[in-house]
């Protein structure tokens, strides 16, 4: 019969085994998503540099062409996004970016503005709810796998907030991917949105080029798409870091569980070991005693 001891190890190694089990699944479900996830940031960046370029070409014909978009007023109202993740067990991926918002939280707080968040992730929820912080608007459920419908619905609520002077100014928190290895908290103005700059520093001739419409109506349409083209680029940086940064956690945990699986086996072969020990005494004993008694 074994001892209270050894089936009380021999239960947590099956139990550490089953979580070990979980735990690889989880990180090679996390490994295949990378590479898709990397390409989808890649992708996005083509187009995000043709509209910046468009955008400068358009900007230099239309000389002192203004935009509400572009519009900057002094920060009394300041709009705080942060992109986290809607699950964990990814590390610190959610704490590294949440403590870089609420850090510049506090500094605009001590400069007297008024702070409104925009949450994109449970985990961003959570913590600033928890905290008493004020949430304007909360998006769950578009972390793992972003669609540029996502980042078109926050877009136009954080530009109908800017339109409206709700907020003056809006920054963005995220976690830019850089390697699957490497993920780097990332703090960038949004709103409002720098001035064009023209094609002064290009290299080579000019093109000088004529519009229809006039070049403030397509500015209309370009600027907005051009907030949607940053928050969608966001989303997809911050889906690849979360995805890299949980395939990281999930392979240290299941080396932890490895680990400890080893060093159980070892005191529960300890511990059967001194059960046999004890036996063979009992039974020696025993047979002594027996032939003394004859």
């Amino acid at each position: 019969m074994a001892s209270a001891q050894l089936r009380d190890t021999r239960r947590r190694i099956e139990s550490i085994e089953a979580i070990k089990k979980i735990t690889r699944a989880m990180e090679l479900i996390a490994a295949s998503r990378i590479p898709k996830a990397q390409a989808r940031v890649e992708g996005s960046k083509p187009y995000t540099a043709k509209l910046i370029e468009v955008i400068e070409n358009v900007g230099g014909a239309g000389g002192d062409t203004s935009h509400m978009l572009l519009e900057r007023r002094d920060t009394r109202t300041a709009g705080v996004l942060v992109i986290t993740s809607d699950r964990g067990l990814a590390g610190a991926y959610a704490s590294n970016i949440i403590r870089l918002a609420e850090h510049r939280i506090v500094e605009l707080q001590k400069s007297g503005a008024d702070v409104l968040i925009y949450a994109v992730g449970k985990k961003t929820q959570s913590y600033f709810r928890y905290r008493g912080y004020r949430i304007e608007r909360a998006w769950l459920g578009v972390t793992d796998t972003p669609g540029y419908g996502d980042a078109r619905a926050i877009a136009n609520t954080v530009m109908a907030a800017y339109a409206g002077q709700r907020i003056d100014a809006l920054e963005a928190f995220f976690t830019r991917f850089q390697s699957a290895l490497t993920q780097v908290p990332i703090h960038r103005d949004v709103l409002p949105i720098s001035p064009p700059e023209g094609t002064a520093e290009r290299e080579g001739p000019s093109v000088s080029y004529e519009f229809e419409p006039s070049p403030g109506e397509i500015l209309d349409r370009l600027l907005p798409r051009y907030v949607e083209a940053i928050l969608f680029n966001m989303l997809l940086e911050a889906s690849a870091s979360e995805h890299s940064a949980r395939r990281r956690a999930m392979k240290a945990a299941t080396d932890n569980a490895e680990e400890l699986i080893k060093t159980l086996t070892v005191q529960a072969n300890r511990a059967r070991q001194a059960e046999i020990t004890t036996a063979i005494t009992e039974i020696v004993g025993g047979a002594e005693a027996l032939a003394e008694s004859k």
